[in-house]
């Protein structure tokens, strides 16, 4: 009885250094993550010091989040086979170089080499951050842990601008880049003294060309996204690379079904419990990136806020997701009402603040504050069930798989709503623009507007398409968190069944 007592309890303790672990890794995390928004801030001074065209702004963002998400999978399955702690290490080791070299670039090209080896390090550091809080956390705290590791996104989305409006203001452009260093250089000492080593004991064979396939899928699907709105949805450019991803990933899903060693097992796919989390995971990207990439050009173009004006102004919901989260709201509240529910709560209440953006936002920022402020609940609630979800589907050798797939939907879900809730605005604005103006942008039909009555008739067609867009986003949420909510609560009933 107490030697069982004993490893009970040592069951229920995870790793001894777990919560410091968790400090570490989230340290690393946070050097991706904000490399994410300050670049954005960056822009006019790259495009003055570097003579940067627009097509060389687009991909110096671009070379980033292309690279990064076409390897979050085979990043994911590295880490298992070779070791997490390994892949964790590279990843900041990469991170650290392709930072140095970014801030000491004297050229575009250079500049978006440089963004290209950060999102190999970048890819790494997102899958093996994930995997590793897996590992050293049990069941009873992995939800809170989990929590915490989300909390580092709103964080860096909310410092994000503003330390790189710091920055700007006291040194020049590189130092956004430099910056990184001595983070990175502090993040690869602890994770190398106090992060144990973990990897699948099975020792897989690579699965390389599932690796290729994968990586040229994601990243041919996320650059139709990404390009669609500006080249056209219709252009043979967008369907060329959309038609060419699409291939790929069928590609990779049929070598995965007859492989023996495969990347992915997508056998995952046929769990309930898996698909419901993917699908809750995949809409509430959607509707966060896309109402956030129509909130900061509704902030800019109409209430007439500079960028970091408009940073500040979006930060209300990235607060209220680092308080909820740092509480453990949501670790409270999975095991008194269960996973499906959790999320479906969530997603609701990120619908709803949707929904108050759209119907309260246009009169002013009053309602887009209790809008941002409900959204940020419903994601502190629903995103870290949904990640353990989508963990505790997949089995423990296979986290890093598990971490790719869950940065995979983000930044897919993250594409689809920026592409999706764009194309509802610029549809529901050139119907509504006046025909005299022509323009399929608001700058452009600000500029060439006759007087002030027809720049507030366009200011107004603008808010109506945002509020349109945002409207569609907040059904669409709302529709996938009753779908996940359905699904996992099926699994949970097939799993308690009793076998016949």
């Amino acid at each position: 009885m107490t030697a069982t007592t004993a490893e009970t309890r040592s069951a229920h303790t995870g790793h001894p250094q777990r919560w410091l672990i968790l400090g570490v890794i989230c340290l690393a995390q946070l050097t991706v993550l904000l490399d994410n928004t300050v670049l954005n801030v960056a822009i006019p001074s790259l495009t003055t010091s570097l003579h940067a065209s627009t097509s060389d702004i687009q991909w110096m963002i671009n070379a980033y989040s292309l690279v990064q998400s076409g390897l979050l999978l085979t990043a994911g399955s590295s880490a298992d086979r070779y070791g997490r702690k390994k892949m964790l290490i590279a990843g900041l080791v990469l991170f650290g170089v392709g930072s140095l070299v970014a801030g000491m670039a004297q050229s575009t090209a250079q500049l978006i080499a440089a963004r290209a080896g950060m999102g190999i390090g970048g890819a790494l550091l997102i899958t093996t951050t994930l995997a590793v809080v897996m590992q050293i956390f049990d069941d009873t705290e992995r939800v809170k842990a989990i929590g915490i590791w989300s909390t580092v996104n709103s964080l860096g989305f909310a410092v994000g601008p503003l330390m790189g409006g710091f920055m700007l203001d006291h040194f020049w452009w590189g130092a956004i880049f430099l910056i990184n260093i001595p983070v990175a250089v502090i993040a690869l000492i602890a994770v190398a003294a106090l992060v144990p080593e973990s990897k699948s004991p099975s020792g897989d064979r690579p699965d390389l060309l599932g690796a290729l396939l994968s990586t040229i899928g994601m990243t041919a699907v996320v650059y139709a996204i990404i390009s669609g709105p500006g080249h056209g949805w219709t252009s043979g450019q967008v369907l060329l690379s959309a038609a060419l991803g699409v291939a790929a990933l069928g590609a990779f899903a049929a070598w995965e079904l007859h492989t023996p060693h495969p990347m992915l097992d997508m056998n995952f796919f046929r769990n309930q419990r898996f698909i419901g989390a993917v699908a809750g995971a995949i809409l509430v990207a959607f509707g966060m990136g896309g109402s956030l990439f129509l909130l900061t050009q509704h902030l800019q173009f109409v209430l007439g806020y500079d960028p970091l004006d408009a940073g500040l102004r979006t930060a209300p919901m990235a607060v209220t997701v680092i308080v909820l989260n740092m509480s453990g709201l949501g670790a409270r509240l999975l095991p008194r009402i269960g996973t499906p529910a959790t999320i479906a709560t969530g997603m609701t209440a990120l619908a709803a603040g949707l929904a108050a953006l759209a119907v309260f936002g246009s009169d002013g920022y009053g309602g887009m504050f209790v809008g941002l402020i409900v959204m940020g609940a419903g994601i502190a609630i629903a995103m870290p069930a949904m990640a353990n979800a989508i963990m505790s589907a997949i089995p423990p050798e296979k986290a890093g798989v598990g971490a790719g797939i869950n940065g995979t939907l983000a930044e897919f879900g993250n594409g689809l709503g920026v592409a999706v809730l764009g194309a509802v605005l610029n549809s529901r604005f050139a119907a509504l623009i006046p025909a005299a103006v022509g323009a399929a942008s608001l700058p452009a039909a600000l500029a060439a507007a006759k007087d002030p009555a027809e720049k507030a008739r366009i200011a107004d067609a603008f808010s109506s398409g945002v509020e349109t867009s945002q409207l569609v986003g907040a059904v669409a949420v709302l529709a996938g968190g009753l779908l996940a909510a359905v699904l996992l609560k099926r699994a949970e009933r097939t799993d308690t069944a009793p076998a016949a």
